[in-house]
């Protein structure tokens, strides 16, 4: 990314240029992000390719004002923190099912392990929908408090590895229930191009059997639209839910709430499957 396009970034985030790469700079542009950019999965229900490529990712988030799902959001997010001198690397993760034990493929999910210039080690994360608002302190094991819930990052030995020497997991949890499964060896955005791929064809992937497009709202509570279904959460956890009546409506609340722009509602076609 250059300056023109680093400063392109930082305004569809509504962020200014941090002086340095601090920890307090990375936490404001964590959660602008969130509030900004939606998590969103509507390119698989448009017929819209989706290619993990630095250039491909900005045009889509910053050039096109539209979200993406963590592949993209993590992807777009770790190439503006490089740009403004942050470490950034890039970890892949195995999301945890209802099964008890079941983990999702491998590369499953994307997130960022962030190293700022006063010392601090950050877990970074803003393409997994309702989640932590701020970085997750990396090395911290205890209990972490954040506006999203609490957080613990708990060692778990590494992926098919036992004995010593092996390497070392994370399972993030979230009030006690685990998210996902993080490893900590370094990975780059093209290995991620087998878990995109699957998430957007198979039918087993979650993200081609429903819609979903949503956003963290300024108080701190969040605002999905999921096809023609509006929830609004409120920081306290209250809900409020309504139908939309019509496809215009669907199209005016994608551009008022999420500042998507749409020529047609997108409609779940699930792979493989017909009727």
């Amino acid at each position: 990314m250059d300056a023109v396009e680093t400063d392109a970034y930082l305004r569809r985030i509504g962020a200014g240029r941090p002086a340095s790469p601090t920890g307090a700079a990375l936490r404001e542009l964590h959660v602008r992000h969130l509030r900004t950019v939606p998590f969103e999965n509507l390119s698989i229900h448009l017929g819209e390719e989706i290619v993990l490529a630095e250039k491909r990712l900005l045009d889509k988030v910053v050039g096109a004002r539209r979200g993406g799902f963590c592949y993209e959001l993590n992807g777009a997010f770790g190439a503006l923190l490089t740009a403004l001198g942050f470490g950034v690397t890039v970890l892949a993760a195995r999301v945890h099912g209802e099964e008890a034990g079941r983990l999702g493929i491998p590369y499953d999910h994307m997130a960022l392990r962030v190293r700022t210039a006063d010392g601090g080690d950050w877990l970074a994360d803003v393409g997994f929908g309702a989640h932590s608002h701020f970085p997750l302190a990396f090395a911290e094991r205890a209990e972490q408090g954040d506006p999203g819930g609490t957080f613990t990052l708990v060692e778990v030995a590494g992926e098919g590895c036992a004995g010593d020497g092996c390497g070392v997991d994370l399972d993030v949890l979230r009030d006690g229930a685990a998210r996902y499964r993080l490893e900590t060896r370094p990975r780059v955005l093209a290995d991620f191009t087998a878990g995109a791929w699957w998430h957007r064809t198979s039918p087993d992937s979650h993200f081609t059997r429903s819609l979903v497009c949503s956003r963290l709202t300024g108080d701190g509570g969040r605002i999905t639209l999921s096809g023609r279904t509006l929830t609004t959460t409120g920081a306290d956890g209250a809900r409020d839910v309504r139908e939309a009546a019509s496809d215009d409506e669907v199209l005016s609340l994608y551009r008022e709430r999420f500042g998507i722009r749409l020529d047609a509602v997108p409609t779940v076609r699930v792979p493989g499957v017909s009727g």
